[in-house]
C-alpha cells in the first residue's frame, strides 16, 4: 500500500522507514472508535499513539502538543510554560486552518511554519509510535527515535498528566 501526503514525503526525504496502518472509517466518515483494538490485532501497542492536540492561547497563537500513552494535557503546566493566562482547545474548524489537516489525521510533523510544537516526554517511552498520516483513515508507524529526531527543535517537557 502506498500513501502520499506531506508527512510521507517528509519521512521519505529523510529515509525514515514507516508502515501504513489503515483505519476503517464509520458510515459518517469518522475514524473508528476502537482504534486500540485494531492496533492490538496488528501487534501494535495502543498506548504508542502520539496524539496531536491543538490549543489556542489567549494571545491567539496556535500550539500543537504531541502526547503519547493516553496522557491528558496538564493545563496549568501549559499555561505556565507558555506564559499565557488563557488557553483553550482549538475549535473543530480551526484545526485545518492552523495545521492544514482535518481532525483525525493531524500529524505532529510536516506542519506549517510558525505553528509552535511541543512534545510531551511520554513520546520517549515507546520504541514504535503511531502518528497521523495527514490523510483521514490512515496512520503511520515509525520508530519513536526517528520521530523525536524530526521534532528535535520542538520544545520538550512534561506537559501532560497520565
Amino acid at each position: 500500500m502506498t500513501l502520499a501526503s506531506p508527512v510521507t514525503d517528509l519521512l521519505n526525504a529523510r529515509d525514515i522507514p514507516f508502515s501504513i496502518i489503515e483505519i476503517p472509517l464509520s458510515e459518517d466518515k469518522k475514524p473508528i472508535r476502537n482504534l486500540e483494538e485494531l492496533l492490538q490485532q496488528q501487534g501494535l501497542d495502543p498506548h504508542s499513539v502520539v496524539r496531536s492536540v491543538l490549543f489556542r492561547t489567549g494571545s491567539e497563537q496556535f500550539i500543537l502538543l504531541a502526547v503519547a500513552g493516553g496522557g491528558r494535557a496538564d493545563w496549568a503546566t501549559l499555561r505556565s510554560h507558555l506564559n499565557e493566562r488563557k488557553l483553550r482547545m482549538a475549535e473543530y474548524d480551526e484545526v485545518p486552518e492552523a495545521t492544514g489537516y482535518v481532525v483525525g489525521a493531524v500529524p505532529p510533523i510536516a506542519l506549517p511554519d510558525g505553528l509552535k510544537i511541543m512534545v510531551d516526554n511520554s513520546v520517549q517511552h515507546y520504541e514504535t509510535v503511531i502518528i497521523g498520516s495527514g490523510v483521514l483513515g490512515y496512520a503511520l508507524a515509525l520508530k519513536g527515535t526517528d520521530l523525536l529526531s524530526i521534532l528535535a527543535d520542538a520544545e520538550q517537557g512534561n506537559f501532560a498528566k497520565t
